[in-house]
């Protein structure tokens, strides 16, 4: 059998979307499964043993283009795919299968899209609490349980991979590396401060780390404040926007242990199986929580989170400001094999 995969738009929730490959391999023996996806998600599936190729998407949020849907559709059409598991719950991105005339078209409903899905799915939040549920629901006959629990995502990352990333790089793995990934896309209140990631790279310099820096070139300037703040003799490598996504996980994959706010490369280093310390605060861990047993999450629990703002509406970001470093450095230190001095 053939199947697309019409991929989420975020970074974390392709990775999510693993549990959904994994369980339509189990039951389809000899799958290919196919995805199409924005070009700056597509290193994730790339990562992914259960996708064999990925497609570029190549629309911007918002944008409708019919005729370079139907265009791009006509193209596809030439596969055979026999199904399409849409993820995404607008009417723009069930289109392309539809004009594909890809015959089943599994998703939840959505924008009303009765049209457009054949094999449609009603979302019960109550009974599917997390995204990771709701992507593998796709996998069972509509109205039926989910079997849990599900498996976890894991990505690729192998010694060549690494390897080749740290010479395009022109750096070396030092003994001892904490990264950190210090941005987050949706927004401030998903941010721990700078001043806290950088009274923490001092810490973890006193007990050896070396600490390395990572996110998109939007995370460029959170990278040099927390630089900014740290002592001069021992400066964290700021990588935020000089790596492509493909190289951060390979960076990510050679961490011993990784501080991430709830952010896409949360869910990526999650999916490497790295040490990883979740710091949650606008945001909650009961909807996209890293799916790794090697990931602690540190949250405040305020009454007034989490909620799901982009930015704190009492002005105040005590979920996170409160969040203190020491707390954090006390959780890096406890995984197993970390050094205390």
């Amino acid at each position: 059998m053939k199947a697309l995969l019409v991929a989420p738009s975020w970074i974390g929730d392709a990775v999510l979307a693993q549990a959904l490959c994994m369980r339509l391999h189990e039951r389809n023996p000899g799958l290919q499964l196919d995805a199409l996806a924005p070009r700056w998600v597509a290193p994730v599936l790339e990562r992914m043993p259960e996708i064999a190729r990925v497609f570029d998407s190549p629309f911007a949020h918002g944008d409708l283009s019919l005729k370079a849907r139907h265009r791009l559709a006509r193209e596809l059409a030439r596969e055979g795919y026999q199904r399409a598991y849409i993820l995404p719950n607008s009417i723009k991105s069930a289109l392309i299968p539809f004009f594909a005339d890809i015959p089943e078209r599994i998703g939840f409903v959505g924008e009303t899209r009765y049209g457009l899905i054949n094999r449609r799915h009603t979302l019960n939040k109550a009974l599917l609490p997390q995204m990771a549920e709701r992507f593998a629901q796709l996998a069972e006959t509509p109205g039926t349980a989910l079997p849990r629990p599900l498996p976890r995502p894991r990505l690729r990352s192998t010694s060549a991979q690494r390897a080749a990333t740290l010479a395009a790089l022109g750096i070396e793995i030092p003994a001892r590396l904490a990264v950190f990934c210090p941005g987050a896309e949706y927004g401030p209140a998903k941010r721990w401060p700078e001043r806290h990631f950088a009274a923490l790279a001092n810490a973890l310099a006193d007990h050896g780390y070396a600490v390395w820096l990572l996110g998109s070139a939007k995370d460029r300037a959170i990278g040099e404040d927390i630089v900014s703040r740290t002592d001069a003799a021992r400066l964290p490598l700021n990588l935020c926007g000089a790596t492509s996504l493909s190289q951060a996980i390979d960076l990510l994959a050679a961490a011993s242990f990784v501080v991430c706010n709830d952010s896409g490369l949360m869910h990526v280093a999650a999916a490497l199986d790295r040490p990883l310390i979740a710091l949650y605060g606008s945001s909650s861990p009961g909807f996209t929580p890293p799916l790794s047993p090697q990931a602690r999450i540190l949250s405040l629990h305020l009454e007034c989170s989490p909620c799901f703002k982009r930015e704190c509406p009492l002005g105040h970001l005590d979920c996170l400001n409160r969040l203190e470093p020491q707390r954090v450095l006390d959780a890096c230190l406890r995984f197993p094999g970390q050094v205390s001095g």
